[in-house]
């Protein structure tokens, strides 16, 4: 047994399993940032492309296998022009350090945005101003980031009330939120077509619904006819929520997962550097 393991932990095959990890979180966080994107559909058509290029070696068609190797060996050049923004956005992540996993800060920062959200959710609801409000998950959210109107700010009470109060330049459409600032304001999301949504529920909660069938996003919506608080998540509309009720929602969605995810990666970590110990001891 003792040369067993002493033969499964060597110095190569943690280095191999060292390989696979990185390969597969790089693969992840590509994925994340795909999702939500045009580049989506850009990325299936390389796959075609690639899909081509094999069947027109098995099947020997020659010119067709040339006229895609001229196509692939372009492709690099034509990738960084149309991925341009997902890749600068990438980078961005990179530098505020947000492909590493969450760490105390981020729960402090995330506290402070829920914060501001209670300040001007209980503000609006009181006053029935109407307001939409998009927190990003994991789904990049950029094409309809892409219709509304820069802010880039840090999300606070007093911003998001003068942004929805009515008759504003701002305060038709939705806020969006990535990373725990104001992306844009004013921004269109889609329009959900279920029959199941009561009919007494106007654009805004159709909105709300539509970016969660298509996302993973978490939506806030104040009516602007009774004040009545919901959030969509996964599909899912929640109405009549009290302060208590999506104070502790959002601090289920957006600080406990961060914590689980963490405690993922510690454990992770824990575990190959067992593994390091136990190889070098053997």
């Amino acid at each position: 047994m003792s040369n067993f393991w002493s033969n499964v932990f060597t110095l190569n095959h943690f280095s191999s399993l060292i390989d696979i990890l990185v390969v597969w979180f790089i693969t992840y966080e590509l994925i994340i940032l795909l999702r939500g994107t045009k580049a989506v559909q850009l990325f299936r058509g390389i796959i075609v492309i690639a899909v081509i290029k094999i069947l027109s070696v098995l099947l020997g068609l020659g010119t067709v296998s040339w006229m895609v190797d001229q196509v692939i060996n372009w492709g690099f050049i034509a990738i960084i022009v149309i991925f341009q923004p997902e890749i600068r956005r990438g980078l961005e992540h990179l530098g505020r350090g947000s492909l590493l996993w969450h760490t105390k800060n981020q729960n402090e920062e995330t506290e402070q945005m829920i914060e501001g959200l209670d300040q001007a959710i209980q503000y609006m609801s009181k006053r029935r101003i109407g307001a939409l409000i998009t927190i990003q998950m994991e789904t990049g959210l950029e094409d309809y980031i892409e219709t509304g109107i820069e802010l880039d700010a840090h999300v606070s009470g007093a911003l998001l009330i003068n942004t929805f109060i009515p008759n504003t330049p701002l305060h038709d459409g939705a806020v969006i939120i990535r990373d725990h600032r104001i992306a844009v304001a004013a921004a269109y999301l889609p329009l959900s077509q279920s029959t199941m949504i009561p009919k007494e529920l106007g654009t805004r909660h159709r909105a709300a619904v539509g970016i969660s069938e298509v996302t993973d996003a978490l939506t806030i919506v104040i009516s602007e006819e009774t004040g009545e608080v919901s959030i969509t998540k996964d599909n899912e509309l929640l109405r009549g929520m009290t302060q208590t009720d999506y104070m502790k929602f959002l601090r289920d969605q957006l600080i406990e997962k961060q914590q689980i995810n963490h405690n993922i990666f510690t454990l992770i970590g824990s575990w190959l550097s067992n593994i390091s110990k136990n190889g070098r001891g053997n």
